[in-house]
This record gives C-alpha cells, structure tokens and sequence, in this order.
C-alpha cells in the first residue's frame, strides 16, 4: 500500500481539507480517504519511518494527471518546492507508463510548474498573466536594497515591472503589513512599477492594470 498524501511533507502550505490519497482497492475508504487502484513499478516507492509511500516523483506523476490543470499546477509548484524532484524526473515517470489516462494533462502542467512559487495564490495570479498573453513573467526576483535583499512575487526585471500577491496575513498582520508598506516604498524608490494584487480584485482588472505598467516601462514612461 502507498500513500500520495504524505510527499507533500515540508511543504509551505498544504490544504487541510484536501483528503490523504491511498492506492487500496476499497470502494468504502473511511471519511477523509481517498483511494484508487495505479501499477506501481520498482522504484517508485518508498519509506519514511514505517510509512510506506509514493516518491515524490511518482507522486508529481498521479497528482499531475487527475485534477482541474489549475488547482494541480499549485499543487505540483508546492510538490517541487518541499521535495526538489524535478520536471523531467516526473516525466521519466510519464515515459515507463505508456497509454495511462491523462498524459496529456500531466505534460500541460509540467510546462506550467515554478517551483519558486510560494503559495497557491501566487501560482493562480502566475497562470492568469500567461492566459491573458502576457509574457511569462520571472518568479522570486531579487533585488537588492540598501540593507538587504528583497524578492518580489513575480514580474519582468528587464522592464522593472512586479505584480505582488498580498494575502490576508499581509493585511491581518500589524507588523507584516508595516513591514510590507517599507519593502514596497524601498523597491520602488529603485525603480520598480509594482502591482499589488489583493483577494477580491478581478482578473480583467489585474491584467488591465498589469498591462499598462508594462505598456508604461516600454514606451519609456516612469
């Protein structure tokens, strides 16, 4: 028996509401289960403590095929991130399973994943640029104050463009936000346009917004 839940373990955020997944052939899990039926083949489990598990790449391989595209790319951003395992590791994986359902996805999600990505939320506003045609923007880019080094969301360093995802505990959080409204003056006082981008605001507003700041940096304006 293998378990796909527990390969996320180290992972900055992970969905407590999202149910454990077993390979066990039962039609009644108990509540909170999720099971199914997969061919594992040598190599692609593994032990932590007595706990028998999927590798993380075999785990990028179930999970990548079986979910809405968006929801699965978060999910395999934070896969990533905990574990390390890479895009063609997991399509090694894909490779030694010929005519399994969903290859087709898994290869969409695989192009889509930044292991950079530090939430769920940030994955979200990632893919909405790309679909709204924007360029593909450059995850965690550093920059470099008078004191210390800061990392924006996501954005184009060529042109000085960030988009920032402030989640709740930016607004909730007296001294994160405090700390925030310094961060953001600093970046900008370098240079930076940067768009914030909060719960609530529209994806049509968001991609307005983001693109007449690009439009702005690239005819020249500040």
């Amino acid at each position: 028996m293998g378990t796909t839940a527990a390969a996320l373990h180290g992972s900055k955020w992970v969905d407590t509401e999202s149910p454990v997944e077993i390979l066990w052939s039962n039609a009644r899990p108990p509540r909170g289960v999720r099971t199914f039926t997969a061919q594992l083949l040598a190599g692609e489990g593994m032990t932590l403590g007595c706990l028998p598990l999927t590798t993380p790449e075999r785990t990028g391989f179930d999970i990548g095929r079986r979910r809405p595209t968006g929801p699965t790319v978060a999910a395999m951003d934070a896969l990533l991130r905990a574990t390390g395992v890479r895009p063609d590791e997991i399509a090694r994986i894909a490779r030694q399973h010929p005519g399994v359902r969903g290859l087709r996805q898994l290869e969409t999600v695989l192009d889509l994943v930044d292991a950079s990505a530090q939430s769920p939320k940030e994955t979200w506003l990632r893919l909405l640029l790309e679909a709204g045609g924007l360029p593909r923007p450059t995850t965690q880019i550093p920059v470099r104050g008078a004191t210390s080094v800061f990392y924006l969301d996501m954005g184009w360093e060529e042109l000085m463009v960030a988009v920032e995802y402030d989640g709740e505990h930016h607004r909730t959080d007296r001294w994160q936000y405090t700390k925030d409204i310094r961060r953001l003056e600093e970046i900008a006082s370098l240079g930076w346009i940067i768009v914030r981008v909060v719960a609530g605001d529209r994806p049509a507003e968001i991609l307005r917004r983001v693109r007449e700041a690009l439009e702005r940096r690239s005819s020249g304006l500040c």
